[in-house]
């Protein structure tokens, strides 16, 4: 397994997302034996680092990966986040960033993941009403307490990345990053480079749409959330399948998998990055861990690059209030 840095941590790359283990993606399918299973085999692997955040399954997941890593957690940089607020329902109630809601949420998920410390702890979205010097600041103290190791964030705007450098270092930051979503190549990767702070690649499969399973919208149960984004709606599908397609075309002169490619591409983007594809099922992962051994030529690259140029993906990332709360 690679090993890449996050400030002082060392982390495998790729590291695995453990969202959609707890809900969003096909509730039909989720199993928490079967995802246990992936976690272990993943750190039998050689991975260590896992992703999870006390908005998803609304504390399940958290759960979930605590009871994974019980008896096993010097093997594993753990990494969870805060700020999305959520109803005793599920319902999305909006973002805080305020200092005693940040000691609250690291508390409840200390408590959650049966842990003593955090490695890697994130802002899960900026909360435009609480000056990030404040929120920073409080996720500060928690490192202080040795409740947490490193400070991360996620979605946050180059401007604000900078502000928050100032109060305390960032080991990281987390935002959506794959052959249909390079918009961070414009201003967020030159500017967390320059910071010296690495890259988590969030959704680095497109939310699975460039493993070329999906081919129409009916692949997708009636509960998945994806049907709700509009990269997945109406005639952008159909627009974004003729992309994947051309990506299928270059991984089968590679004889590797849709997915492998993908994944492969944004390993060779940099070093300091770390992609965290998501998965529920073993098949998956092995599929997944292979990427690390595929190495992709420039002329390939290029290939690449000319097949899925940025800008050409049709359809936002998310549904409008969604969109309002990244790049804040």
């Amino acid at each position: 397994m690679n090993k890449r840095k996050l400030g002082g941590l060392e982390v495998s790359a790729p590291g695995l997302g453990c969202m959609g283990m707890s809900e969003f993606y096909d509730p039909r399918r989720m199993d928490d034996a079967e995802s246990i299973q992936v976690i272990h085999r993943f750190l039998d692997c050689g991975g260590n680092f896992l992703d999870t955040a006390d908005m998803y399954g609304t504390g399940r997941n958290e759960q979930l990966v605590g009871k994974a890593i019980a008896g096993r957690r010097s093997e594993v940089v753990l990494a969870t986040k805060f700020a999305n607020v959520r109803g005793p329902n599920g319902e999305f109630l909006g973002v805080r960033g305020d200092a005693a809601y940040v000691r609250e949420c690291c508390d409840a998920s200390l408590k959650r993941l049966g842990v003593d410390v955090i490695d890697l702890y994130y802002q899960h979205r900026v909360d435009p009403r609480v000056p990030i010097e404040e929120t920073v600041g409080a996720m500060a103290e928690l490192v202080g307490a040795g409740k947490v190791r490193y400070l991360g964030l996620s979605e946050a705007a180059p401007a604000t990345i900078r502000r928050a450098v100032k109060v305390h270092p960032i080991a990281a930051l987390q935002t959506e990053y794959s052959l249909w979503t390079r918009e961070v190549e414009l201003e967020i990767l030159p500017t967390v480079r320059e910071l010296g702070i690495g890259f988590v690649a969030y959704s680095p499969l497109g939310r699975g749409f460039l493993s070329g399973r999906f081919k129409t919208i009916d692949d997708l149960a009636p509960e998945d959330t994806r049907r709700n984004m509009p990269r997945f709606q109406g005639e952008n599908f159909q627009r974004n399948l003729d992309l994947v397609r051309k990506i299928e075309e270059i991984a089968a002169r590679k004889q590797c998998t849709a997915s492998q490619l993908a994944l492969a591409w944004v390993l060779a983007q940099g070093d300091d990055i770390v992609p965290i594809p998501g998965t529920k099922r073993r098949d998956r992962l092995e599929e997944n861990l292979k990427a690390v051994a595929l190495e992709l030529t420039t002329d390939e690259l290029a290939q690449i690059h000319d097949a899925l140029p940025m800008g050409l993906t049709a359809g936002d990332r998310y549904h409008t209030m969604a969109m309002k709360a990244i790049d804040r």
